[in-house]
């Protein structure tokens, strides 16, 4: 019997697309019940940053059980919550000069999202929030308003209201200029149009197409909201802890974002956690147990990501991470330049590369190639039409350049069917 064509619900999908019965995995590589390896480029959506089971992370999480470290707290303090606290605050925060108070609200992206909507409609009193094009923030009600894709808005069930949307950096009608206008709109008295209470933004926008924002641009929306008496919130959820070559994919611009939304990576060894940054002038108006969750004290999270951020203690990973994306960067602008007359493009930022198909049914055919042969991706972007790449950080050159080689033999195969 298919136990799960027969028993799991219908939404399934990832594994539609990877017909496989995964049993074990280490750093880069998967292994199925066949015994068939596969490298991952797609480790869990930007979770598993530093790859499957890593030792230090694993051994960590092991000794803590095995001395019987309690599990579970809702929101109580434990030794393990001080250490991951601390860990971020003097590893991450006080390096750049940050300031945030830190809520953990968990266990996925999308309650990070949902509380810093939550949380920005409380500090300003407004309800509108603005977001953009090609977005994704999440798929609960709040977050999911804030979400572009028309496919996962079309099953909401009920209307998504007080978010309005509008054209991100790099897509069609987007730049500065167009910022610029929708700051007239909202100055002009009679422009129809209610002041939000927030905008929210991937600075580097990861399941829309890896499209990044630039520095110019993102400057300008910092001080638009500013201007409007508005927050700023980065959702850095998939392009954060060091997926970029810095910890946060917008260290470079310069902003200073009132919230920012992590999750994903920042559990280190796979086990969900979603933590917030938060200015201390917004944090202030919650009141105690305003917005709650069963898991937001995860102890195993806490240890595996109190371990992680040791890699952040100085350059080395981030460095690597850089020299990698480099190496992925220029491979991927290869295969975009041999089928240049296809309209292909590449894109990225460190370890986020894309090339860009113009075509998701094409895409769908590359990913399914690659499976065959060995390798994961997950197609992303308007239509399915962009192979994103985002291997563990830790990936080893020799995994790394394999898959690599994977994905062109698919690629020209596909394009010679």
């Amino acid at each position: 019997m298919d136990w799960f064509e027969t028993y799991e619900s219908d939404i399934r999908a990832y594994c539609r697309a990877y017909p496989a019965v995964f049993v074990s995995a280490r750093n880069a590589r998967q292994t199925d019940e066949n015994g068939k390896e596969y490298i991952d480029f797609f480790a869990g959506a930007g979770v598993l940053n530093f790859g499957h089971n890593h030792p230090k992370l694993k051994q960590a999480v092991i000794e803590y059980m095995q001395a019987d470290g309690v599990l579970h707290t809702l929101d109580m303090m434990t030794s393990v919550k001080r250490e991951f606290i601390k860990g971020f605050v003097e590893t991450i925060l006080k390096p750049r000069n940050m300031d945030y108070k830190l809520q953990f609200m968990g266990p996925t992206g999308t309650n990070a999202v949902e509380a810093a909507l939550k949380l920005a409609r409380r500090v300003t009193g407004r309800s509108d929030v603005v977001a953009f094009s090609q977005g994704f923030h999440g798929m609960t009600l709040g977050a999911l308003a804030c979400t572009a894709n028309e496919y996962f808005r079309n099953a909401a069930g009920a209307p998504l209201c007080k978010v309005s949307h509008w054209p991100f950096d790099t897509n069609e009608g987007g730049g500065v200029q167009s910022l610029k206008t929708l700051r007239a709109l909202y100055e002009n008295s009679s422009g129809g149009a209610e002041k939000p209470a927030a905008f929210i933004v991937e600075s580097l926008q990861a399941e829309g197409g890896v499209n990044a924002a630039s520095t110019e641009w993102l400057q300008e929306l910092q001080q638009l909201a500013r201007d409007l008496g508005a927050l700023l919130i980065v959702d850095d959820i998939q392009s954060g802890c060091g997926r970029t070559g810095r910890y946060f994919s917008f260290e470079e611009s310069g902003i200073d974002p009132d919230i920012v939304t992590l999750a994903k990576g920042i559990g280190g060894l796979g086990t969900p956690l979603a933590m917030n940054l938060v200015k201390p002038e917004h944090d202030k108006h919650w009141q105690p147990g305003e917005h709650t969750g069963t898991f937001r004290g995860q102890s195993i999270s806490f240890v595996a990501g109190r371990e992680a951020l040791r890699f952040f203690e100085d350059d080395t990973l981030l460095a690597d991470t850089r020299r990698k994306g480099e190496i992925m960067a220029e491979h991927l602008a290869g295969i975009a330049e041999k089928f240049s007359s296809r309209g292909f493009t590449a894109r990225g930022v460190g370890m986020m590369q894309a090339l860009d198909t113009g075509d998701g049914t094409l895409a769908k055919a590359i990913a399914r190639d690659c499976f065959d042969h060995g390798m994961l991706f997950g197609p992303c972007g308007v239509g399915g039409s962009v192979i994103k790449l985002i291997p563990p950080l830790t990936i080893p050159d020799n995994d790394l350049n394999e898959g690599l080689a994977i994905l062109s033999a698919a690629v020209d195969r596909q394009m010679e069917a």
